[in-house]
């Protein structure tokens, strides 16, 4: 078994050396390393008899202070490993820094995991209930002048919504980045789609309990990826582990802070998590790559100090601070490295233009079928468009994706795709995106997989020779046909929330209309480029990576997306004044 495990973490160790580039250098000490910090490992008895365990950062000789709570399975003993991007679980901050500033910094391991005894089972009812007696035991010591925040990064801060709809009388306000709030839609079954990443992060955790930085080993018996196979609907199961739904009570500040570029996990988490609480609230959309940039930047003290230290001093310390005078919604524009602002999200001054799926051909990328997004609605015989899967061409490694001349990996030759005009002015898209397809299947379900690349211009002699045009990638969208049933009480215009609970198969060769929601983005695409739709029923590991999806056999079939003016399939896009107003 220890064998096994081992070979798991090099091969897990491995991937993330892939998926996180050259990344930056640490910025933070390690934690304690400070004089003016104390450090002191504690365990606190819950309710029902289990031991939390506790490393405890506090200043020296400054009386009663403000905590911040950080909460996770990622051990206290690895927290003494350096903030890079090979190691992704250390998403606590800056530590030190934050005592340093005058704060208490208590990490926990949840129960289960680390030093805190009980049996792990990812954020049920019991962990959560463990971070509101956690925030009421350190609102009671003599060191904490009785108001407690949240803090952390991706689990840390699943955990800090979690914290908040427990609604702990002593919990002053939470700051959640880059975290989601609800893992069957954000990661376990995208749009339906069994997802690879739940299985590789739950095999990556019980090597961080198994091989510490320091500590003893300790083994995670209860098997999350069983668990998700047994759960491929949103039930009870699934309904226990979600924020999603529940945070209309928390009345707290709440300060959200999404990262473009984890749409594939976190991002819709933080800008639905911002619209459901009901307490002052704001929300700032980053720019970002991936996993790799979100974690870099977390970890600099040059972040916290522009964003969040003025969040906890205002909260926590009564000060008034920058943030007081910040506008709701900050977003970076990717493509322009603007920030825009807007009293909400979506930004009240975006206008949706409706653009039509269209069997022209745009004479501007290599596809299967090279279509076009018209901004006219399709005649009576509007045509339409099929896909036969799995592609000859497809390979383990590259999925829906094939290599280049040049040896680049190629996303559009072995996809639909559906192309707009060269744009006449530069244009900025921001808020969410959906795709309204009429569609039939040979088969009883059928998977799309859609992304929204802006794509560069390239010269005609270039488009004959089958060179691709450089494209850059905007977002995404996941849906299973038979979960199209969509949540009336969760979904927002343009932002449909699927149900999950009751698969409807299709009856093949019959026309149905699907909703596809397409995450939000917020992006400049710049005059004479376009905007290019991909549709395809997979992705690719060597694209996606950790957050790709596997092909089972039977994903053997074809669709056909219909775009006739009975079934006029359409893209929604919404477009802000390039003037701001």
């Amino acid at each position: 078994m220890v064998s096994e495990a081992r070979s798991m973490i090099a091969m897990i160790i491995a991937v993330l050396m892939f998926c996180a580039g050259p990344g930056a250098s640490a910025q933070d000490r390690a934690a304690g390393e400070s004089s003016a910090v104390q450090k002191q490992i504690v365990t606190v008895r819950m309710s029902d008899g289990v031991e939390i365990a506790l490393a405890l950062y506090l200043p020296r000789g400054s009386g009663a202070v403000p905590a911040l709570l950080a909460a996770s399975p990622y051990r206290i003993d690895n927290d003494e490993a350096p903030s890079v991007p090979i190691f992704p679980f250390r998403e606590t901050g800056p530590i030190a820094w934050y005592v340093e500033h005058g704060y208490a910094y208590v990490r926990m391991d949840v129960r289960g995991t680390g030093r805190s005894s009980g049996e792990y089972r990812y954020q049920d009812n019991r962990e959560q209930r463990d971070l509101y007696e956690i925030v009421e035991w350190i609102a009671s010591q003599g060191w904490s002048n009785g108001r407690v925040g949240g803090v952390g990064q991706s689990y840390y801060a699943r955990s800090q919504w979690f914290m908040a709809i427990q609604l702990p009388p002593h919990l002053a306000c939470i700051a959640p980045y880059d975290g989601n709030i609800d893992t069957y839609n954000a990661s376990a079954f995208q749009g339906g789609i069994p997802g690879a990443y739940p299985h590789f992060w739950f095999n990556y955790v019980r090597g961080l309990n198994l091989y510490p930085f320091a500590g003893k080993p300790r083994d995670l018996p209860w098997d999350y990826t069983y668990e998700i196979g047994k759960h491929p609907l949103f039930d009870e199961f699934w309904r226990e582990r979600t924020a999603a739904g529940k945070l209309g009570a928390v009345r707290i500040p709440v300060f959200s802070i999404g990262v473009w570029g984890k749409v594939d996990l976190h991002l819709n988490g933080n800008i639905t998590g911002y619209q459901q609480v009901a307490g002052p609230k704001k929300l700032l959309v980053l720019g970002g790559s991936g996993v790799d940039a979100a974690s870099a930047e977390y970890s600099s003290t040059a972040f916290h100090e522009r964003y969040l230290l003025p969040f906890y001093d205002w909260c926590l310390k009564g000060v008034t601070t920058s943030y007081v005078s910040e506008p709701e919604v900050r977003y970076t524009v990717t493509g322009s490295n603007r920030i825009l602002t807007a009293a909400s999200w979506p930004p009240p001054n975006a206008e949706y233009k409706t653009f039509y799926l269209s069997a022209q051909p745009s004479r501007s990328v290599t596809s299967l079928n090279d279509g076009t997004l018209a901004t006219e609605p399709p005649k009576i015989d509007g045509g339409q468009t099929s896909f036969h899967y799995p592609n000859p061409g497809w390979t383990l490694a590259a999925g829906v994706a094939s290599r280049a001349p040049d040896g680049s990996l190629d996303t559009a030759r072995r996809v639909l795709t559906f192309t707009t005009a060269p744009f006449a002015d530069d244009v900025t898209i921001a808020g969410p995106i959906l795709l309204r397809a009429h569609i039939t299947s040979t088969r009883d379900d059928a998977d799309f997989f859609v992304k929204l690349y802006e794509q560069s211009a390239q010269s005609d002699e270039l488009v004959q020779k089958g060179t691709q045009p450089k494209a850059r990638f905007l977002t995404k969208g996941w849906l299973r046909a038979s979960h199209r049933a969509i949540d009336p009480k969760m979904s927002r215009p343009n932002a449909p929330w699927y149900a999950h609970q009751s698969p409807q198969p299709l009856t093949p060769n019959q026309a149905y209309f699907l909703d596809i929601a397409i995450m939000p983005t917020a992006a400049t695409v710049r005059r004479g480029n376009r905007l290019r739709l991909e549709i395809a029923n997979s992705d690719s590991l060597q694209i996606e990576s950790i957050f790709s999806h596997s092909y089972f056999p039977d994903q053997v079939g074809s669709y056909t997306i219909l775009h006739d003016s009975e079934h006029a399939s359409q893209l929604l896009i919404p477009f802000v004044p390039e003037d701001g107003r």
